[in-house]
């Protein structure tokens, strides 16, 4: 699988094969999706103990790579049918976040990638499931236990900023010292 390479801004710059990308420490982009039930709570994903990057970490509802040729919109349609089973238009109040890059080191070299996101609301009824093989298991949680769960270290580093940032901008406050 070809993926996109990009610069800080997410323009493309070209495409190299999947396999090799942090090796080199290329620059990549990807989605990230944020859902939550129409009381507030978080749907959360734990990584398949297969992946080679963050095995049986927490992770937002939904993350993805962006492949070459493809567009951001393209990407979080085809990601969140695949990895959490919702169709795009199943999802209420859908809205493009800020981004953020992540530049840090894992197993297979240097990960630096631009991350698009995106929160909407999972409607009552829809629960994620996996279709591809790369979740172990969804949990919708609360705010205390989000809170809880990324003070404890349990996220990825991206969805752990993604979902700080989420509660930020929600107004949730941790007590903790």
């Amino acid at each position: 699988e070809l993926l996109a390479v990009v610069d800080d801004e997410g323009r493309t710059v070209g495409a190299i094969e999947r396999g090799v990308v942090r090796v080199l420490g290329l620059a990549t982009e990807a989605v990230h999706l944020v859902g939550v039930d129409p009381r507030g709570a978080t749907w959360v994903q734990k990584r398949a103990a297969t992946k080679s990057t963050d095995p049986g970490l927490w992770d937002t509802t939904m993350g993805g790579q962006v492949a070459a040729g493809e567009r951001v919109g393209t990407t979080l349609m085809r990601e969140t049918m695949e990895e959490a089973g919702i169709e795009i238009a199943a999802l209420s109040d859908l809205v493009h976040a800020s981004p953020i890059v992540i530049r840090r080191p894992v197993r297979e070299g240097y990960m630096v990638e631009r991350i698009e996101v995106f929160r909407g609301v999972v409607p009552d009824g829809i629960e994620p499931v996996n279709r591809d093989g790369e979740v172990e298991r969804f949990e919708r949680l609360d705010d205390r236990a989000l809170i809880d769960r990324l003070a404890a270290g349990e996220f990825t580093l991206e969805a752990t900023l993604i979902l700080g940032a989420e509660l930020e901008r929600r107004g949730v406050v941790a007590d903790r010292p």
